[in-house]
């Protein structure tokens, strides 16, 4: 049960990482627009494309890591503390008030609910999928 709670968190971090890649990279002003933030400016595109690379990247991470979380167990490692900083990188701006609570919207409450979920279902020691399965071939060759 902990491992399809596992799969099916890494599943749904793989959807917002590849759905934010995509919106920043092909429609950078939608997002900002729709929440009530200034007109993105001349450069932000730039930015937003090169972060849309490295979502796509984390996004295709997930994948990997829902397939065989055993094998790509870094990844969850590291998609901890991708969320821990985009949870206080929020936190910071509402509290500062340059954003409010509705225009950081799920990046308010959604990092912390990854977090706990990915800590919890951690994989453990047990041997990757892939490892698995090349051993139960190789005992059934012999």
């Amino acid at each position: 049960m902990r491992l399809l709670v596992l799969r099916i968190t890494l599943g749904v971090i793989a959807a917002f990482q590849i759905g934010f890649g995509a919106l920043f990279l092909f429609a950078p002003a939608v997002y900002p627009a729709a929440v009530g933030l200034d007109a993105v400016p001349a450069w932000a595109p730039w930015m937003f494309a090169m972060f849309s690379a490295r979502a796509f990247g984390f996004g295709v991470g997930m994948i990997l890591a829902m397939r065989d979380p055993f094998r790509y167990r870094s990844w969850i490692a590291v998609m901890v503390g991708v969320q821990a900083i985009d949870w206080v990188a929020t936190i910071v701006a509402v509290v500062q008030g340059s954003l409010t609570v509705a225009q950081v919207s799920t990046a308010g409450f959604m990092p912390v609910i990854f977090i706990v979920v990915l800590i919890l279902a951690f994989p453990r020691t047990q041997q990757s999928d892939s490892d698995q399965r090349a051993r139960a071939s190789a005992a059934v060759s012999r």
